[in-house]
């Protein structure tokens, strides 16, 4: 049977978090495998679709953390609770937790890049006894512009958790300094047996990624998130074509040896 992949379905939002006032995460009706790293269309009829990474995985459910942005996102903060909105996939290929369990791990994410890793962080940080240890270095512009306060709060008491500001003021929940000035101070038992995730803005995926070269991780260890060229999910609209990847279909999730190579 011929199918046409580009056709959504209808999903339920079953809640609304508000983080900041741009920035809310959609609990949305969903029954199927996903992982940590896809992503959805997410689209309303006149308005268009957005590519959305998934935040949170549960029973019945995916999250998606959205930022009010464009005509679409604009769209999609009209709806409430008990709305539905139409929906695409899962695309893309995630984040594989056998990638990262027995080793010391480190994710570093620079704003809403956070939304992408959540779902790991959550993984390791509810079931800390498969990883060696994990470490949290989660930078935002400003107090104000924090997301996941809660979840934050909640992987402290299993992981090492740096929340850093590029400005404002400090106090005992988060510092000052951009994510990579943290890099220098982390230590580890056998650096061969770590692993890196970093996803955010491209200069502070690259200048994170040089980083931690510097203190020896090996790159391939190092995985990446390209998210930010995420498209029509299915490789047919060539917007996301690097060279001769798709990054909708060949990622957004690449191990850094590979990243490294997808200039654009």
């Amino acid at each position: 049977m011929i199918t046409n992949e580009y056709i959504p379905f209808s999903s339920r939002i079953l809640d609304i978090t508000k983080h900041t006032a741009i920035e809310y995460t959609f609990r949305m009706e969903y029954e199927g495998k996903v992982r940590p790293g896809q992503f959805f269309e997410v689209s309303i009829p006149k308005y268009g679709e957005a590519p959305i990474s998934v935040s949170g995985i549960g029973q019945g459910y995916v999250e998606l953390t959205i930022r009010r942005v464009g005509k679409v996102t604009e769209e999609i903060f009209e709806h409430y609770k008990g709305d539905s909105l139409l929906m695409r996939g899962p695309y893309g290929n995630g984040f594989n937790l056998d990638d990262y369990r027995g080793k010391e791990l480190v994710i570093v994410a620079g704003g809403t890049g956070l939304s992408p890793v959540r779902g790991v962080i959550d993984y390791f940080a509810t079931h800390p006894q498969e990883v060696k240890s994990l470490t949290v270095i989660a930078g935002f512009k400003t107090p104000g512009d924090i997301l996941f306060f809660q979840d934050i709060s909640r992987w402290k008491k299993t992981a090492n958790v740096i929340l850093t500001v590029d400005c404002g003021e400090a106090d005992f929940e988060c510092q000052i300094g951009l994510v990579t000035e943290y890099l220098p101070q982390l230590t580890f038992t056998d650096i061969s047996n770590t692993a890196a995730i970093v996803v955010g803005p491209p200069p502070m995926m690259k200048f994170t990624c040089l980083g931690l070269l510097d203190i020896s991780i090996p790159e391939e260890n190092i995985w990446i998130s390209q998210e930010r060229k995420m498209c029509c999910g299915i490789g047919k609209c060539g917007h996301c074509k690097i060279n001769d990847v798709y990054v909708c279909v060949d990622g957004p999730v690449f191990n850094y040896t590979k990243g490294k190579t997808l200039i654009d």
